[in-house]
């Protein structure tokens, strides 16, 4: 069989659909190697996948200043790309090599832009996965940009309207790209005809949309190889029952709560989110669980709040009544699956795409970061909770996510890929 390499960076969102996926691909005979970040390596080893470090290194889990600075509404994207991705090009370039030197196939996500000169310079084949639909910026489906947010209220110009908002993106992004234009020329490759960032960065072999078509349908402007596959759903919970025995009682003994969680990463810089959603669970008298992470409790909870670090998505989620969640599309994705209300406030990035996304399906509302008060958290909730039609909604999208198979129909496109590039 194939020798298949999985790349990524950024944070759990990211990382969980690889595992999903190579958990399969593993399953049908292939080899599975992953080359990310070294912070990964104790979770990917556990899993019996053969592991490489590719740089640069998520410094940022354990660091909230910078992460700070990676989830800033306005300027966390450019930070990222300039400071993280294009700083540390030639080095992942250099370790992703090492890893993929053996391989037959690639598959890479967003910001891995080493991953195509890799592939090129090895003339083997690779997918781009792409985790969430704001990574097309169609102009039939205009995306919520944290760039510029403000353009969002633009959507309903039509196509033409939509054509400026991503020129204007090309525009402010260009001379990000310039580290990659520069290494590509050193390496001997041809030329890019795009920007590496926007329209530019696919696959000619294979495109791979890991989200369901609930949330975003085809566009005729996307990638002409793109398979639209499902979600592909991991949080570490497969074949695991047991809750946590503090955790299992307190689910027990009273009415579904709501879930208060900032995903992965933005966890690291939650500002006042956990002090002010203790007081809108307060207010409405409702009962709650705070996914923490590395944050110290509120102090004096009640009886009726419980503090946890983690507990996987697919175990809590099912057994709440909303979720108050940051728009990471891992947690959209979980909570979508979970057929449960959610209250979004979003950081940055493809988070308040995300947010826009779920609000439009009806089982949903947005509040923003810099509004996140108890008292406008208790009001939004009160009417998810009051109004019958967001959970309806929430269910119904449930039952269709919980029938769809992303993970299996990722790894039908990728043998299909390895088949028609087999000599």
């Amino acid at each position: 069989m194939s020798r298949i390499v999985l790349t990524t960076i950024g944070s759990f969102g990211d990382l969980h659909p690889k595992i999903a996926i190579a958990l399969e691909l593993r399953k049908r005979g292939h080899d599975v190697v992953f080359a990310t970040h070294k912070e990964y390596q104790d979770k990917i080893e556990a899993l019996d996948f053969e592991f490489h470090r590719m740089r640069p290194d998520n410094t940022a889990l354990n660091d909230p200043q910078e992460m700070a600075r990676m989830m800033d509404l306005k300027t966390g994207t450019e930070y990222v790309i300039k400071n993280w991705v294009c700083a540390s090009l030639r080095e992942t370039y250099t370790d992703l090599m090492d890893g993929a030197k053996d391989g037959d196939f690639i598959v890479t996500g967003e910001g891995v832009v080493a991953a195509r000169l890799v592939a090129e310079k090895l003339e083997i084949p690779w997918a781009f996965a792409v985790l969430q639909p704001a990574s097309f910026l169609s102009v039939y489906d205009p995306s919520v940009l944290p760039v510029l947010p403000f353009l969002a209220k633009l959507r309903g110009l039509g196509s033409l309207a939509n054509r400026g908002i991503i020129q204007l993106s090309k525009v402010l992004s260009k001379s990000w790209a310039e580290p990659i234009h520069q290494l590509r020329r050193e390496l001997g490759l041809p030329p890019l005809t795009g920007n590496p960032f926007i329209d530019d960065k696919y696959s000619p072999y294979l495109v791979l949309a890991l989200f369901s078509s609930v949330f975003a349908k085809p566009q005729p402007d996307w990638a002409k190889n793109t398979v639209l596959t499902g979600f592909a759903f991991y949080d570490g919970s497969k074949g695991e029952t047991e809750l946590a025995a503090k955790l299992q009682q307190f689910l027990d003994r009273g009415d579904p709560p709501i879930v208060f969680t900032l995903g992965s990463a933005a966890v690291m810089t939650p500002g006042h989110f956990y002090q002010e959603s203790v007081q809108a669970a307060k207010q409405l008298n409702c009962r709650a669980v705070l996914l923490m992470g590395k944050n110290t409790p509120p102090e004096d909870l009640a009886e009726n709040i419980l503090a946890m670090s983690y507990v996987p998505y697919s175990q809590i989620f099912p057994r709440a009544c909303a979720i108050v969640h940051q728009g990471g599309i891992g947690t959209t994705a979980q909570a979508l699956r979970a057929g449960r209300p959610t209250l979004i406030m979003p950081y940055s990035h493809d988070q308040p795409d995300n947010a826009a996304r779920v609000k439009r399906l009806g089982s949903s509302r947005t509040i923003p970061r810099k509004q996140y008060s108890a008292e406008r958290v208790a009001k939004q909730l009160r009417e998810l909770l009051e109004n019958p039609n967001y959970a309806a909604k929430a269910a119904d999208i449930g039952r269709i996510i919980q029938a769809e198979s992303g993970v299996k129909m990722a790894c039908d496109a990728i043998e299909n890929q390895l088949l028609e590039s087999t000599p």
